[in-house]
């Protein structure tokens, strides 16, 4: 059973910046993902990358914004997070697929809040 432990949130003004980091116990499968969810809302796919390969995904609201990447020595994974805006607040989850269209392991999630 894979346990993931995510860390940076916390509060930052609109246009800041921001760094998440998720470690995972064990040698991801098949990828990583960030995932968010902000209040009132559904829990939506933010970023995601093929451990193996390295292909990415970001979706339309955080392009040229957000950057994935990963170290594989150290089983990690990041998201920069630039120029960041009011949308963007949410409780921000690291998830882990360990075979292509199921996430199987999360993370307990971590707060970001972007003030104006």
């Amino acid at each position: 059973q894979a346990q993931l432990v995510e860390s940076g949130g916390g509060l930052v003004q609109a246009g800041g910046s921001l760094r998440l980091s998720c470690t995972s116990s064990t040698t991801p499968v098949y990828a990583m993902a960030w995932f968010r969810q902000a209040p009132g809302k559904g829990r939506e796919l933010v970023s995601s990358i093929r451990w193996y390969g390295g292909d990415k995904y970001y979706d339309d609201s955080v392009k040229g914004r957000f950057t994935m990447s990963r170290d594989s020595a150290k089983k990690m994974v990041y998201l920069q997070m630039n120029n960041l805006i009011l949308e963007d607040t949410a409780v921000y989850y690291c998830a882990r697929s360990d075979r292509k269209g199921s996430y199987d392991f999360w993370g307990q999630g971590t707060q970001v809040t972007v003030s104006s």
